[in-house]
């Protein structure tokens, strides 16, 4: 199964709403997930990065799971983000997931141990082998201390079930070679917003992103223009929303793109300690961001 192909390009790493007590806010969840799928959501990820995935118990995150798919219905799939730095305990959340109907799993790359790249391959295909679902990778270096090497995910890509990776590394000699040397039916998909056209440019597949919280249509267009091999415009377009893809990061992520929606009158919060949110200079260029895009 190529998730591109089932799914469609453009994913959405989705926040977790929360309450003031910090609970989840499963009203202001469903409201998310509209406003997702109406503007242009294909897949929602939950409980990844963005969704504050370190300050929600395993409890907390099944629940979530099988919230989201009673409320996507199928309109969107909805992949749950299982893994974690514990291999065993990511086997026993990725088993319980399965059960609640989520369409398949996202597994991070064990942050703070520092594996080796064959530890790396046992991590990612002992969890794989547990699991019926399928698969997707998730690079992120800046955010774990470890790089999941081309070569790796080249031999993972042999495994049954793991059938892209969300790649974040922002090296695109890296990219380029797993794209060159992993079966067609393998799915790469860039991890930030601002590599997106980049990356489809070599033959990648799509987004799995944040700034669609926001700009949902406005990426659709982007990729489809692309698709339809009008390459000029895609590039115009891209340069255009590149100001909100920044300023979306300019704090540690989520707390931008929960400060958007919630100016946007999409209530999820704010971001739970040991983040903060937004300061009143981040906010200014938030806004400047998004009134360049809401004026067009």
């Amino acid at each position: 199964m190529k998730p591109t192909g089932k799914y469609g390009p453009v994913w959405t790493a989705m926040v977790t709403p929360f309450q003031s007590t910090g609970a989840i806010d499963y009203q202001q969840t469903e409201q998310l997930i509209e406003h997702l799928i109406e503007n242009g959501t294909d897949v929602l990820i939950v409980a990844g990065t963005t969704g504050e995935s370190p300050l929600l118990s395993k409890e907390e995150k099944l629940e979530l799971f099988a919230f989201c798919v009673k409320q996507a219905n199928g309109r969107a799939a909805v992949v749950a983000g299982t893994g974690s730095n514990d291999t065993h305990a990511s086997v026993e959340l990725t088993k319980a997931a399965e059960k609640t109907g989520v369409d398949g799993v996202m597994l991070v790359t064990p942050y703070y141990n520092k594996p080796s790249q064959q530890g790396l391959f046992c991590h990612f295909s002992e969890i794989a082998n547990e699991t019926n679902l399928p698969v997707m990778l998730y690079n992120v270096p800046g955010r774990t201390g470890v790089n999941l090497e081309a070569e790796t995910t080249i031999a993972l890509a042999n495994v049954n079930n793991i059938v892209a990776i969300k790649e974040a590394s922002g090296n695109l000699e890296q990219i380029a070679a797993i794209i060159e040397h992993t079966p067609a039916s393998f799915a790469v998909y860039s991890g930030d917003d601002s590599m997106t056209l980049p990356i489809l440019a070599i033959g990648g597949d799509g987004i799995v992103s944040v700034a669609s919280h926001l700009i949902g249509k406005e990426m659709q267009a982007m990729i489809g223009a692309f698709q339809a091999g009008e390459n000029g415009k895609a590039a115009m377009m891209h340069r255009k929303l590149l100001p909100v893809m920044q300023a979306l990061f300019l704090a540690p992520n989520p707390a931008c793109v929960k400060y958007a929606l919630n100016k946007n009158g999409i209530d999820v919060g704010e971001v739970k300690p040991p983040l903060a949110p937004v300061n009143d200079q981040e906010k200014a260029v938030v806004d400047q961001a998004l009134a360049t895009i809401q004026s067009r």
